[in-house]
C-alpha cells in the first residue's frame, strides 16, 4: 500500500479542547479546517452524552454514540461549521456543548455537504475525502436483500459505523478484522456478535444484506461513517493481549493522536484516549464512547503512545487481558511521510 500524500495530519483530523461559556454564538476556532464530522464530549461532568454532528445532515442535527436515540435537532447547540471550527449556541442542557465545563471535540474533514452517488443499488449522498480515507454516507433503506450503497472512497473501508436516524436503534459497527459476518455495537459494551452476510464491503460500495435489518430498514433515513486505512495517517486493526505489564506493541507507522480500543472477545467499554487531553505517558485519561460518564484518570498506566504506535502497560481486560482479542482505530498526530520530513544527516 502506498503512503498517503498527507503532509500534515491535522489538516484532516484534529482534536480540539475548549471551555464552554453558556453564551450564544460562542466560536470555537483553531481546528484548522471545516469539521465535516464533529464528535463532542463534556470532560468534567457525568450525565452528559457524546454528541456527533456532520455536514451532510447539517450542524444542528445530533446523534449520541452512547444511546440508541433517533437524530435530534437543536439550533442552540452546534449552530454552524466554519472554515476553522464551529459555532455554539447557548443550550446548556444535558446534551450541552457549551456549559461551564471543559470539552473535547474530535474533528474529521470530509468534503462538505456531499453529492449524489449512484455506485450502489441505493442512491446515496456522499461527502468523501479520498486523501484521508473518510466519508459520510446518507441513504434511505429499502428492506431488500443484497442492496448496496456507494461510499465514494475508491478503496474498501475497514471501519463502518451505521445509525438509524429516525428511531431508537443500535449503532452497528463493522471492523474488517472481524469479517463480514460479525459486528460490534458502539453504544454497548457487548462482545462481537454474528449475523449471516451482515456486510459486503468492496472498493466502491458497502453491502447491506437483509440478514441484519438494522442497516437497511424500509423507507428509513440512515447515516454511515466510513474509514479506509491510509498508510502514515490512519490504522485500523486488531491485536491479542498478553496479560503482561510489558504488554503488546501495536505498530501503526505514526504517532497516534487518537486511539479507540474495544475488546471483541468480552464485554468492555469503547475506550478513547488522545494526546491533547493527556500529553504524557502512560495514557490513563479515558472517555468511553458508550457511556455519558466524565473523563476518568485511573492512574493505571494503561498504554504508551510512541512515535510509531502504542504499547500496552498493564493487564487490564480493557486493553491487554491475556488471550483477549481487541480492535482499534488510530489517527495520526504526525505522519512519518511527506515533504515535512527532513532526512537524517550524519554530522
Amino acid at each position: 500500500m502506498a503512503y498517503t500524500t498527507i503532509n500534515k495530519s491535522t489538516d484532516y483530523f484534529n482534536t480540539k479542547l475548549y471551555t464552554g461559556n453558556s453564551t450564544d454564538n460562542h466560536t470555537i476556532s483553531g481546528v484548522g479546517f471545516q469539521p465535516d464530522f464533529l464528535w463532542i464530549k463534556d470532560r468534567d461532568r457525568s450525565g452528559y452524552n457524546h454528541r456527533l454532528q456532520d455536514s451532510v445532515r447539517g450542524a444542528t442535527k445530533s446523534l449520541m454514540s452512547n444511546l440508541t436515540n433517533a437524530e435530534q435537532t437543536n439550533a442552540d447547540a452546534v449552530k454552524s461549521f466554519n472554515s476553522d471550527g464551529f459555532v455554539l449556541g447557548d443550550d446548556v442542557g444535558n446534551g450541552s456543548f457549551n456549559g461551564n465545563s471543559n470539552f473535547v471535540a474530535w474533528n474529521w474533514k470530509a468534503n462538505g455537504a456531499g453529492s449524489s452517488n449512484t455506485d450502489g443499488s441505493i442512491t446515496s449522498t456522499v461527502s468523501a475525502n479520498t486523501t484521508s480515507g473518510f466519508s459520510i454516507v446518507s441513504y434511505t433503506g429499502n428492506n431488500t436483500n443484497g442492496q448496496t450503497v456507494g461510499h465514494g472512497l475508491g478503496v474498501a473501508p475497514k471501519v463502518i459505523m451505521i445509525k438509524n436516524l429516525q428511531s431508537a436503534n443500535d449503532w452497528i459497527s463493522y471492523h474488517e478484522p472481524l469479517g463480514n459476518n460479525k459486528y460490534l455495537v458502539l453504544n454497548k459494551t457487548d462482545a462481537e456478535a454474528s449475523a449471516s452476510q451482515l456486510f459486503s464491503s468492496n472498493t466502491n460500495t458497502i453491502g447491506f444484506p437483509l440478514a441484519y435489518g438494522g442497516t437497511n430498514p424500509n423507507n428509513t433515513s440512515m447515516i454511515a461513517y466510513c474509514f479506509a486505512e491510509k498508510k502514515g495517517f490512519s490504522k485500523f486493526g486488531s491485536y491479542t493481549g498478553n496479560g503482561n505489564a510489558d504488554g503488546t506493541f501495536i505498530y501503526t507507522g505514526f504517532k497516534p493522536q487518537l486511539v479507540i480500543i474495544k475488546q471483541t472477545s468480552g464485554a468492555t467499554n469503547w475506550a478513547m484516549n488522545d494526546i491533547k487531553r493527556q500529553q504524557y505517558n502512560a495514557q490513563d485519561v479515558i472517555l468511553y464512547a458508550d457511556t455519558n460518564g466524565a473523563e476518568s484518570d485511573y492512574g493505571g498506566n494503561y498504554f504508551d503512545i510512541l512515535s510509531n504506535g502504542f504499547k500496552m502497560r498493564l493487564t487490564s481486560s480493557y486493553y491487554n487481558g491475556s488471550g483477549n482479542n481487541y480492535i482499534y482505530m488510530a489517527f495520526a498526530a504526525a505522519p512519518l511521510v511527506g515533504t515535512n520530513n527532513v532526512p537524517c544527516t550524519a554530522r
